[in-house]
């Protein structure tokens, strides 16, 4: 479907978007949100522990241009003959083609970015794709934005935020919308991140023409966009954004990279951070943070509050391209792309950071990176530890049945609320590795829910263009979703579909409900 644009009215009870699919969002005045810094700046003095990196090296020679890794493991990347090729676990390719029911044909890849856990947009010289389960996907609202994608990002609230020289977009539930101030586009942006307000709600943050800017939700399509005066030095100017994600009991954090140094803004405000060289690069990734200095790279463990600074890396010609919440980075080596990590760390899939789980059975799989030392694997959860019962590569978090098939874990002894799964390899030479996956258990609450009445008006507002007559399976029916229910539910849970853009939380939930409850009529 095509989306037009359509400028913001004003009416008495504010500002309003005109009837359209294409929604422009309501914004607040810009005002201050802090006066500058001053000596009293609390000062974080890191002492990085030396480690010697982990590295998985690309099995293909790739472009010095952004992409986006997977947490489960590899990635999407453009190549340097200026294709778009997906990387495995191992940096071996995977299989990726243009959908058959794409009317344009991808041409030379600019830029990858990340839409979802494992979905990416993909900018090429013909357009916008969405890459997703191997496909090249065209997206309904493709034509609204032209080339030029400088960012994306996705806040707590499930929103994917993209930059574009005309303007900062966001796209929820398939419809993409302008943000605007006082009806004015809101250009000019160099980088965003996903960050909580001032307020601790969701929100973006981004640099535009040097001054960091927040917009913080006050609704589902209202945003309140302010100008924000970080505590800078004279002389000192904000170049690079990155987000922290949040764990249990502990909200995302705002890093800020300067021409002067490094700042982070926690819970309790603004903090300098004096690392021994000035830091020139910065990416983060759930609850991870690469920083590149002049000749050392250096990274921050959130969860553990510990710094390392990774050895025996040649770091005179390095560029990063893409981090993922398992606290790995893929970078260029001089002419090389490898995956660097502190450790062999375990990946894992069927969970993936701050997913919602509506079903009190979790089938989670591990796997560990190749060429890892041999480990004994163990599973911690609720409190409890338990190790990991049959043989590697891949374990199951509820073991598995006699075919080989993974059982499914049952969450019912846990109360609703968020929590943490921790995969721990403990290798035989004393040294261990560790994955933390915080999430959401929110079990059913309620009686079975009905196709005609909850899931029928999703599958006609989201579903129906691709998976009625269209390139994707069919989906028509009662009987056709409920034969594929499983299909669709790891599809919209892990943010895979649809191909233009993840559903809203609420409406995966429904879907994994009305499944989970027996996918009745």
């Amino acid at each position: 479907m095509s989306l037009p644009s359509r400028p913001l009215r004003e009416t008495d009870g504010g500002w309003r978007s005109a009837p359209a699919l294409l929604h422009l969002l309501p914004l607040c005045a810009a005002v201050l949100l802090s006066a500058c810094g001053d000596d009293s700046l609390p000062l974080d003095r890191p002492r990085p522990v030396a480690f010697r990196p982990a590295e998985v090296r690309a099995q293909t020679a790739l472009a010095s241009a952004p992409g986006f890794a997977d947490q489960s493991g590899g990635g999407l990347f453009a190549n340097t003959t200026g294709t778009v090729v997906r990387l495995r676990l191992d940096g071996s390719l995977g299989a990726l083609e243009s959908h058959p029911g794409n009317t344009v044909q991808p041409g030379a890849t600019r830029a990858v970015f990340r839409m979802g856990p494992h979905s990416a947009l993909v900018e090429t010289d013909r357009g916008l794709f969405i890459a997703e389960s191997g496909w090249l996907i065209a997206p309904p609202w493709r034509d609204a934005l032209g080339l030029g994608i400088t960012a994306t990002t996705q806040s707590s609230d499930g929103a994917v935020w993209l930059a574009h020289p005309t303007g900062l977009f966001q796209l929820r539930e398939g419809t993409l919308s302008a943000l605007k101030v006082g009806g004015a586009a809101v250009t000019g942006i160099t980088t965003l991140a996903a960050a909580p307000s001032p307020e601790g709600g969701p929100a973006v943050w981004f640099l535009r023409e040097g001054k960091l800017h927040v917009a913080s939700a006050t609704s589902l399509v209202h945003y309140d966009v302010r100008e924000a005066t970080a505590p800078l030095d004279d002389g000192e100017v904000a170049q690079e954004l990155a987000g922290l994600g949040a764990t249990v009991g502990t909200p995302g954090e705002l890093w800020l990279l300067t021409n002067q140094g490094l700042l982070r803004r926690t819970r309790d405000g603004w903090r300098r951070v004096s690392l021994p060289q000035r830091p020139v690069q910065l990416l983060a990734a759930g609850r991870f943070v690469w920083v590149k200095s002049s000749d050392s790279l250096l990274l921050y463990d959130a969860d553990a509050d510990s710094w390392g600074t990774a050895t025996n890396v040649d770091t005179r010609e390095f560029r990063f391209l893409s981090a993922d919440e398992s606290g790995c980075a893929w970078v260029q080596l001089g002419g090389e792309t490898v995956a660097i990590s502190r450790a062999p760390t375990p990946r894992v899939s069927g969970l993936y950071q701050g997913m919602q789980v509506v079903d009190d059975g979790l089938v989670a799989r591990v796997v560990l990176p190749p060429n890892a030392p041999q480990a004994s694997i163990a599973f911690q959860l609720g409190g409890s530890e338990f190790p990991a019962t049959g043989e590697g590569p891949t374990y199951s978090l509820g073991g598995t049945e006699t075919d080989g098939t993974p059982k499914a874990y049952s969450l019912a002894a846990l109360e609703p609320g968020r929590y943490t799964l921790g995969v721990v390899a403990r290798f035989v030479d004393g040294t261990e590795a560790r994955r933390l996956v915080p999430f959401d258990y929110s079990p059913l609450s309620s009686g079975p829910l009905s196709w005609a009445t909850h899931i029928q008006p999703i599958h006609e507002s989201r579903c129906a263009k691709c998976h009625t007559s269209g390139p994707g399976r069919a989906l028509s029916t009662y009987a056709l979703w409920k034969e594929n229910a499983d299909l669709v539910t790891a599809s919209v849970r892990d943010q895979r579909m649809p191909a233009d853009g993840p559903l809203d939380s609420q409406l995966i939930s429904l879907i994994q409900r009305w499944a989970a409850s027996g996918a009745n009529p």
